[in-house]
């Protein structure tokens, strides 16, 4: 599924391309995704103002308002001319008056294109956390958007109530690099454990939009080209291998239905200890 950079990569791929454009029409050949599709016809006419993102929604912004896609587990955007054959899975596009078509392809039909009006919040939006990238996003906002959740913490930094765009390969790099064991519970985790782990989401998620994501099954950008992060990871698919740091064997398991990468000896499971006294974190060798 495209992830937070993935759709980051694709907004900055669009932007200098769709910007200043003018609709000319909007076709869409199925009522409904994930979601129904909205008529759009009143975009006939706009200008595109610009792109942006929001977690996993890409932004088309016009005068009115705000075009919102999801690109679902297979989706993609894709540029085509007047004469280009339409694809089976070619379910929605905007056509422009110089001759250009965006069109979306998803095999899966998990994606969706929705309409936000100025100065509205769609609902598909409106139970997101904050965004990790932002300075706003700090340990202090992390501890209390975990507040007492038990819950092992790769499975609560994937939730996108608590922080949006952490999808799995980024949240198995980040523990990975903040050296957290992923089944360790949220609320165990001290304010020092909870520093690194910002910080390791920040970076994992800046080095996957430098390397234009992760190419995973059906992924590429707006663009056509492939994302480089996958071949980078630390744990990530990389079972039974050396770790790169200690050479123990990167280890994996299912937890929370999601494939978990750790490395047994580089990530320590936090366990907090309570006694009469107050509590304490011990890391479990």
């Amino acid at each position: 599924m495209p992830e937070l950079p993935e759709i980051e990569t694709v907004s900055r791929a669009l932007r200098p391309n769709i910007t200043g454009l003018t609709v000319q029409q909007v076709v869409k050949r199925r009522e409904k995704l994930r979601m129904p599709i909205p008529n759009l016809e009143f975009l006939v006419g706009q200008t595109v103002l610009g792109t942006d993102r929001r977690s996993k929604y890409l932004i088309i912004n016009f005068e009115h308002g705000q075009l919102l896609v999801h690109l679902g587990m297979s989706g993609f955007l894709h540029w085509a001319s007047p004469t280009d054959e339409v694809g089976k899975h070619d379910h929605w596009e905007m056509r422009f008056t110089d001759g250009q078509i965006l069109r979306l392809r998803d095999h899966r039909r998990f994606g969706c294109v929705l309409w936000q009006p100025k100065d509205t919040i769609h609902d598909a939006l409106t139970h997101l956390g904050p965004e990790p990238l932002e300075e706003a996003f700090t340990t202090e906002i992390l501890k209390q958007q975990i507040g007492k959740k038990g819950s092992p913490i790769k499975t609560v930094i994937m939730d996108a109530s608590v922080v949006v765009g952490v999808g799995n390969i980024y949240a198995n790099e980040a523990l990975f690099h903040s050296k957290i064991d992923p089944h360790s519970k949220a609320s165990d985790l001290s304010d020092a454990h909870l520093e690194k782990l910002v910080i390791a989401i920040k970076f994992v998620l800046s080095e996957g939009i430098r390397l234009g994501g992760a190419t995973l099954r059906d992924y590429h950008s707006v663009d056509g080209s492939d994302g480089l992060f996958a071949q980078f990871t630390k744990v990530y698919g990389r079972a039974g291998q050396e770790c790169l740091v200690c050479k123990s064997t990167i280890q994996s398991e299912m937890l929370g239905q999601r494939n978990t990468f750790w490395c047994p000896k580089c990530q320590k499971k936090i366990v907090k200890k309570t006694s009469g006294k107050g509590s304490k974190q011990k890391i479990k060798k």
